[in-house]
């Protein structure tokens, strides 16, 4: 097929990360919408909430009081969902009944004292004590025996379950590699393995820079796509330039880069409708395990929910649960729509 028909022909796109496939069907984008529309939300404007549990000062939901931080903060998930101290165990009943007990660690890192301030509108500084303490995490994490992946991600907004308003993220680091990144470390090696030692990504991402038709924005050090086989409507990938695995191999300019690309991607995001976006986001890097692992790519994930305008969700049901996910809006679409936006944030400065 040419490529130029796609714009106006249904057609199955390849995730070579994962070996999936995403149905594009951008004739339905025409058609009428009489289905749920969420209330547009404004988030809080405060600086400090007294019953924020992640506000310096306050009690947590555990019941411990967090100290008067004044940066980044990182604790221990007071409720989390692995535990370091469990004892490895399997249990088989056939082929057919098979579970093991899986152990790890989960962290929970406070972007700013302050309760108003997201990614987005953060100085470039901020967010770089940000990226040193996921770095630091990252190394101290993946260095413990029992630890073989270290995910780092966020959940923004009560539209992706975020349980508090404070700008957050969260760390789980697991005994063994989860589906996605195990996905992801395969085809990568597959690639490696027949062409020749190439890098899937950076091969991938040359391309792209080659074509223009995908790129949302770029800086020296990385580069913000909308993948050729997105899922979700205004779906970004975060990848970059230089072929490395994980933020422990991150430069200081490089550094740098990513935080303003952060900042970039997320203003993007919020000014496209006027809304303070909703998004999960994570990071894909090299497993801990102790294994050379030169076919990783360092890149990150942005999944928004978003689909017509603030109030409009886009659900996984139907076809999509039972078959193979779908989407109406082109990624080249999604992409131009992106790229166009303001890097300054509607919102304005935040006010000290």
């Amino acid at each position: 097929m040419d490529l130029a028909k796609l714009a106006s022909t249904p057609h199955r796109r390849l995730n070579p990360l994962t070996g999936e496939w995403v149905l594009v069907s951008p004739q339905r984008t025409q058609r009428p919408w009489q289905g749920k529309v969420e209330r547009t939300t404004i988030g809080t404007q405060l600086a400090y909430d007294p019953n924020c549990y992640l506000c310096p000062g306050n009690a947590r939901a555990g019941g411990e009081k967090n100290p008067q931080y004044d940066s980044t903060f990182a604790f221990d998930n007071d409720y989390p969902a692995l535990l370091p101290d469990v004892t490895d165990s399997h249990a088989q009943t056939s082929d057919l009944l098979v579970a093991e007990t899986e152990r790890g660690v989960c962290r929970v890192i406070c972007f700013s004292p302050r309760h108003d301030l997201t990614i987005s509108r953060m100085t470039d500084s901020e967010i770089g004590r940000v990226i040193d303490v996921w770095a630091e995490e990252y190394s101290r994490l993946g260095a413990q025996p029992s630890i073989n992946h270290v995910e780092i991600f966020e959940n923004r907004g009560a539209m992706m379950g975020a349980s508090n308003p404070h700008p957050h993220c969260q760390i789980w680091a697991n005994a063994t590699i989860p589906n996605l990144p195990a996905k992801e470390q395969l085809r990568q090696e597959e690639y490696k393995r027949e062409h020749d030692g190439a890098c899937l990504l950076c091969d991938y991402i040359a391309l792209e820079v080659h074509l223009q038709q995908r790129i949302v924005c770029q800086n020296k050090a990385f580069v913000a796509l909308v993948p050729f086989w997105a899922v979700w409507p205004f779906e970004i990938m975060l990848a970059c330039k230089r072929h490395f695995g994980s933020m422990s191999e991150l430069s200081d300019r490089e550094r740098a880069s990513l935080a303003d690309m952060l900042r970039q991607i997320t203003t993007r995001y919020d000014n496209l409708f006027e809304v303070s976006f909703p998004y999960t986001m994570g990071f894909h890097q090299t497993p801990t395990d102790n294994k050379a692992h030169p076919e990783w790519h360092f890149h990150a994930h942005y999944l928004p929910p978003l689909l017509r305008s603030a109030t409009v969700q886009k659900f996984m049901v139907g076809y999509e649960l039972l078959a193979t996910p779908q989407r109406d809006i082109t990624p080249e679409s999604a992409a131009e729509r992106l790229r166009t936006l303001p890097r300054e944030h509607f919102l304005g400065p935040v006010q000290s």
